[in-house]
């Protein structure tokens, strides 16, 4: 029996019935599929750092990862439709969501946005069917907003292989992973380069950053590249400077903020579900003035940041979105999405901080999402330099 499609209660104003049948089936599948075999996993997982080993197999059996790629997609569809699969994945958990936003966005888009074709067809389909899972190294220890000047990673041609030597912080998949993307500065050009590492290759290390507060699920490593040779045809062909991964992180920059919208929903069916079966007083706190202020005012931002997110995507599917407007969503849903789960989390009171009842753990969460992918700050500066027409980075 096909599971029917429903608009969610935090889509309050039904924007997802607009998407076209065979979306709304996979999303309804998708949708019955986490809430039976991740949702009641993922607080013991959150609670011990540790990844589900069955999340990649259930998400390539859902056909999650390769939704945009001619190689691996499953049907023609849009980038309203991608930034609703992120929603409803963030919704369960954001760190599920994050493992399909490194996997699929980051890792799979740069094989996509900057492979030949030949390496198009080596990677995706393998990655989309769960076989491979990637990662996606950009960000260094001494080097985040500052990427696009401060990459350290060096890649340095010698006859049929590339060298790298160098370090990565923050990449996810990285410690179980089969390969890496990292972004390397040439040392011939001095162009940042992209290149596909097997993380079985001789000299790559990740070991796994410990006492997280925030998306404990997500395996996150510190990767260490000491002369990782691998062969020339790794190099992605279309990877030749910094605006290649610019490109790649425009892409998914505006599915974070679809995440981060439905990160927010997940805290609001929490708070709701918690504040009408709460009883203080003699009534359902849901009763009570104030708590409805407080889950109402979190729906708003999450109905908000759908808005303009849905906006955005239609922007990208028709070839018109730029860069401005990709961090304005981010930047905008994430600040939404920060003052929802404060909402979600004070509407109950001291069990809002315990994992038992939901909202705690998005509460948590909430705070690398803020500032992952673009922090506020430098989203807030791409699209300031935009509208003023004066550059304020330094």
């Amino acid at each position: 029996m096909t599971d029917q499609f429903t608009p969610l209660a935090a889509d309050f104003t039904a924007l997802a019935a607009e998407l076209a049948p065979v979306e709304q089936e996979f999303l309804a599948s998708l949708r019955a599929r986490l809430e039976r075999d991740i949702a009641p996993i993922v607080d013991e997982h959150w609670e011990a750092a540790s990844f589900p080993s069955e999340l990649p197999g259930i998400l390539a059996e859902q056909r999650a990862c390769g939704l945009g790629f001619a190689e691996s997609r499953p049907f023609e569809n849009s980038a309203v439709f991608r930034g609703w699969v992120a929603f409803e994945l963030a919704r369960v958990d954001a760190s599920v969501a994050t493992y399909v936003g490194v996997q699929n966005g980051l890792a799979m888009g740069s094989i996509a946005l900057c492979g030949s074709a030949k390496q198009r067809q080596r990677w995706l389909p393998a990655m989309a069917a769960g076989d491979l899972i990637g990662s996606f190294g950009l960000t260094e220890p001494e080097s985040g907003s500052d990427s696009a000047r401060g990459l350290r990673t060096t890649a340095r041609r010698e006859g049929d292989e590339w060298v790298l030597n160098g370090s990565k912080r923050w990449i996810g998949n990285a410690t179980f992973g089969d390969l890496t993307i990292i972004w390397a500065v040439d040392e011939a050009d001095g162009q940042v380069k992209g290149f596909v590492v097997p993380n079985s290759t001789p000299g790559f290390v990740a070991e796994k950053i410990e006492r997280k507060m925030s998306l404990r699920i997500v395996q996150n490593a510190q990767i260490t590249l000491t002369d990782v040779r691998i062969p020339a045809d790794h190099h992605l062909e279309h990877a030749t400077s910094f605006k290649d991964a610019a490109r790649v992180l425009r892409e998914t920059r505006a599915e974070v903020a679809w995440l981060a919208a439905g990160l927010a929903a997940g805290a609001y069916e929490a708070a709701l579900k918690y504040a009408v079966e709460r009883e203080q007083f003699g009534a359902p706190i849901a009763r009570r003035q104030l708590v409805q202020e407080h889950l109402v005012i979190a729906l708003g931002n999450v109905n908000a940041a759908i808005t303009l997110c849905a906006r955005v995507s239609q922007l990208l599917d028709a070839g018109e979105q730029t860069d401005e407007q990709a961090a304005l969503a981010k930047a905008t849903a994430t600040r939404l999405m920060r003052e929802a789960v404060a909402h979600c989390r004070e509407a109950c009171g001291g069990n809002g901080i315990v994992l038992d009842y939901g909202v705690g753990r998005f509460f948590a969460d909430a705070e690398a999402i803020y500032s992952y992918e673009g922090t506020m700050e430098m989203n807030t500066l791409i699209v300031g330099r935009k509208v003023t027409g004066q550059a304020a980075f330094v």
